[in-house]
């Protein structure tokens, strides 16, 4: 089973009895809030998980297919690390 926003927003849409345009914004507002706060510090959600950005360094890369070598330039990346608890039910 592939979960997606679309996903998301039906499931948030039935179990409140939002609309899906209510839905919809819920989420993008939550996933908006997620991006701007972890740009300057960690948003950490207690029994879920933590979201921050982590800066990862440039590279050497390779084309597989010919061989060249190029630098593939350092980016930020946004990183979810699960609580425990979420690790427990997964496991």
């Amino acid at each position: 089973m592939s979960i997606n926003k679309k996903s998301i927003i039906k499931k948030i849409s039935k179990d409140t009895k939002l609309s899906y345009d209510d839905g919809t914004l819920l989420l993008e507002s939550f996933l908006l809030f997620i991006k701007q706060n972890s740009l300057s510090n960690t948003v950490k959600f207690s029994s879920f998980g933590t979201f921050c950005f982590k800066n990862t360094p440039k590279r050497m890369g390779r084309n597989p297919k010919t061989n060249d070598s190029y630098i593939i330039p350092e980016i930020n990346k946004l990183n979810f690390k699960p609580s425990n608890k979420i690790k427990e039910k997964i496991n």
